[in-house]
């Protein structure tokens, strides 16, 4: 019964986790189509990619504190009614603005699902069974992260672009009944909510975020760029500061002092920005280039997102016998060797199959270190403060996200442009480089990770006050 029950959490929270990890990136092949459709400009195109990024890396740590306060089933539910109905709207948006609105209704829904759904589940399996857990989990996730351009030309050729977003209602509507049926309610440490908490980080998320999405546009030394990266790294030394003196904080700054806490986050940091930042031109390389069309170049991709399947659930299950450190340096020098090859390689005289190796490589290298890194951040914490580590962990990855894309579109533009085949080559060869080198970061990163006898230790936790002995009558 007990597995069971461990099988039914871990089916819904990945089918949760896979709905909302999709859309992030399940657009990028439809925006041609949604361009001539909804008489949409380049910038706009932009911005329906990016309002369900800054949705969703705003208020990942308010989702977890939610659920922290309130019930994490209880909000995840929510989380999931929100981002369906978004959903609902995105597909039947009459015109750009409308989509762009719900996109960021979407991201706001996901905020609620994806770090709940990771605390679910690790609170619901025992640490020696976490790291497999969390290995299919991370699996789950990671393949809809890179297999989002497959469906999204898939679905935008054979059907319309529509049924991207129509496909998670029928989806949605299923999971929630079940959620509530066979998901038991979880709850955080403590009674109080830290308000001044969340609406620091909210509004320290929300400028770092603007200030990454409009550099592309507006350029690095615009004002509005300048003054939303500092006023969100105020916001962000703010709620550091608040947390060190309130009572119940959002997320203990005494968590740093954990090996498996700094460096596991600091390591998923530095992967999903090389992970994210490549993909974004990846796709584009194979229909510029390459002349495939969205469909293809989606299916050109499955060398990089097969080995998700494959080789995240075994590197879980290795988790807990060999450490996170091995599994979270070697794969990530492994995504970085990929990136590497694949930016020195390619230019207009490329083929095809002189890509597949080292986007296998790559992948097998991420599929290593995605479950590692994870699994390190959350066994590195008490079992109540699972939603705090799993809302950290989850909102870095979508910083990461935006700032992989920004730095790589800035060495871009610095170097190449959309012109010609060559010029495009001219400027995707070393922004691939530099997601290497980012991913290579990530691995020293990763060689701080404690060794396999630590990783499921917990943080430190406050002292408990001994009672005083009674006198002797």
């Amino acid at each position: 019964m007990a597995q069971r029950t461990s099988g039914r959490l871990l089916g819904l929270t990945a089918t949760a986790s896979l709905m909302v990890a999709l859309d992030a990136t399940v657009v990028t092949t439809a925006l041609a189509r949604i361009r001539l459709d909804l008489s949409a400009t380049m910038e706009q195109l932009e911005w329906t990619v990016n309002a369900y990024g800054l949705g969703f890396a705003v208020l990942l740590m308010t989702g977890a504190a939610l659920g922290d306060r309130f019930g994490r089933r209880r909000m995840f539910v929510g989380g999931l009614g929100l981002f369906t109905l978004a959903s609902a709207a995105c597909a039947a948006a009459p015109g750009i603005g409308w989509l762009i609105a719900a996109r960021a209704v979407q991201g706001c829904g996901s905020a609620l699902v994806m770090p709940l759904a990771m605390a679910l589940l690790s609170n619901g399996f025992p640490p020696e069974r976490r790291a497999r857990a969390l290995g299919v989990f991370a699996g789950v996730t990671g393949l809809a992260v890179v297999a989002g351009p497959v469906v999204g030309g898939i679905v935008t050729e054979g059907l319309a672009w529509q049924w991207i977003f129509w496909l998670n209602v029928p989806i949605g509507l299923a999971v929630i009944p079940l959620v509530l049926r066979y998901v038991p309610e979880s709850r955080g440490g403590g009674a109080s909510f830290d308000l001044g908490g969340v609406l620091l980080v909210t509004g320290g998320a929300l400028g770092l975020v603007w200030g990454l999405v409009r550099a592309d546009g507006s350029g690095w030394d615009a004002f509005e760029v300048d003054g939303a990266l500092a006023a969100g790294a105020l916001l962000f030394a703010a709620f550091v500061a608040w947390e060190l003196r309130v009572r119940e904080p959002m997320v203990p700054m005494r968590l740093l002092r954990s090996r498996g806490f700094a460096a596991g986050n600091a390591a998923g940091l530095l992967m999903y920005a090389a992970l994210y930042g490549s993909l974004f031109f990846m796709a584009q390389f194979l229909q510029t280039v390459l002349g495939a069309g969205p469909m293809t170049a989606g299916l050109q991709l499955v060398p990089w997102t097969a080995t998700v399947t494959v080789i995240a659930p075994a590197a879980g299950a290795l988790v807990n016998r060999v450490g996170a450190r091995p599994l979270t340096a070697a794969g990530l020098a492994l995504q970085g060797v990929g990136m590497v090859w694949i930016g020195l390689v390619a230019g207009p005289s490329t083929s095809y199959p002189e890509l597949v190796a080292p986007m296998v490589v790559a992948g097998a290298g991420v599929s290593m270190a995605m479950p590692a890194a994870q699994t390190a951040v959350i066994n590195s914490v008490a079992a109540r403060e699972i939603g705090k580590a799993s809302g950290v962990f989850n909102a870095l990855r979508q910083l990461a996200a935006v700032l992989g894309v920004a730095v790589a579109a800035a060495v871009f533009t610095a170097r190449g442009g959309y012109g010609t085949a060559e010029t495009f080559s001219g400027g995707f060869g070393p922004a691939l480089v530099l997601t290497g080198a980012l991913s290579l970061a990530g691995a020293v990163a990763g060689l701080f990770l404690p060794g396999p006898d630590r990783t499921a230790r917990t943080s430190p936790a406050p002292p408990v006050p001994r009672r005083a002995p009674e006198p002797s009558r």
